[in-house]
């Protein structure tokens, strides 16, 4: 069973992938490179020992899309691809909306011509208003972003609410992330930033290793234990797993349904600096600056609906978040590049 995977290069996308291969699919990859390395996907070989079918392009070129249609069978689409970092929305708002709309409304209509209509969205735990209640459940308040990332998140999920209410065969499914951290145990693949990291994990592990002489704490005077921000953070591969959850949901139900996928727990950014050092045994020098725009004090999920309806809990622990980045770290000093 073909899925075509956008995006597919990336972080989240190379470890999904792995986990595709292992669940028995075949994963037909687009990415443009712009933010991932095609060094990934020759890991993910190493790792399954699969070739991957890897298209470079950008999702908006319709003709390309359409050449991907035409010679492959796919049966569903998970949507990664697009513009992710919160600070950068909000000084870049114009290239945030036309790369992320822009690129899902092609791919739907495409699929729409192909008659595919099973569709898994990569959307965000940043749709959720402010104000909200902790934990975060799926019926909480959406809208009221606090960022454009988090616009585009919540308005490509109408779009293909839209859809849906248009063509209720269409099956299609919105994954809102917390915040992914970790790498494969292998140490083969993980999260590998172009310039300074805007996540927190990659930038703890590159200034262990040296490669930043510190860590910034954007803010220590949010309303939490410890004044820094509060997020959920769950392992990349228990991400990864949630998309083969979703796929089997898919392939038995139509219409459009959400879910979250975190741990449900919450932890701030001095409760990850402690962890990371109290695991692999290593310093992590940091400093204090002032709050980025956009970010939020407190935010993780309630995912007992996951749980429920997909069968699916993340299982790796933060101890496993910490090692299996560092491990990344330490064995790919650079990244993916050589």
């Amino acid at each position: 069973m073909n899925i075509l995977v956008t995006g597919g290069a990336g972080y989240i996308g190379s470890h999904t992938c792995v986990e595709l291969i292992k669940a028995g699919y075949t994963p037909i990859v687009i990415d443009n490179l712009s933010n991932s390395n095609p060094e990934s996907l020759h890991r993910v070989t190493e790792i399954t020992g699969s070739d991957i079918i890897f298209i470079e392009g950008d999702v908006r070129n319709e003709a390309l899309l359409e050449d991907i249609f035409h010679k492959h069978e796919i049966t569903c689409v998970i949507h990664f691809a697009g513009l992710k970092a919160v600070s950068e929305s909000v000084e870049k708002p114009l290239d945030y909306y036309q790369n992320n709309l822009g690129a899902t409304m092609v791919i739907c209509r495409v699929m729409m011509k192909y008659n595919v209509k099973r569709f898994i969205f990569s959307s965000s735990a940043t749709v959720y208003s402010q104000g909200n209640e902790m934990p975060l459940r799926e019926t909480s308040k959406t809208g009221d972003c606090t960022n454009p990332y988090g616009w585009t998140k919540y308005m490509c999920e109408q779009i293909l609410r839209d859809i849906v209410k248009a063509d209720p065969e269409w099956s299609v499914i919105n994954l809102r992330y917390f915040n992914p951290v970790g790498a494969h145990p292998s140490g083969k693949i993980g999260e590998h930033p172009n310039g300074i990291p805007n996540n927190l994990m990659p930038y703890i592990t590159q200034t262990a290793i040296g490669k930043r002489d510190h860590l910034n704490v954007f803010g220590n005077d949010y309303p939490t234990h410890d004044g820094t921000g509060v997020r959920d953070y769950i392992h990349v591969v228990d991400l990864a797993k949630g998309h083969v959850a979703a796929i089997k949901y898919l392939l038995s139900h139509t219409g459009e349904t959400v879910f979250n996928l975190g741990t449900g727990h919450g932890y701030s950014v001095l409760d990850m600096v402690s962890a990371f050092e109290k695991a692999n045994g290593v310093k992590v020098s940091y400093w204090f600056t002032s709050r980025r725009p956009g970010d939020l004090p407190i935010c993780y999920a309630d995912p007992s609906k996951s749980l429920e309806m997909l069968g699916w809990k993340a299982e790796r622990s933060l101890m496993d978040m910490c090692r299996d980045s560092w491990n990344w770290q330490k064995q790919n000093p650079e990244g993916y590049e050589k």
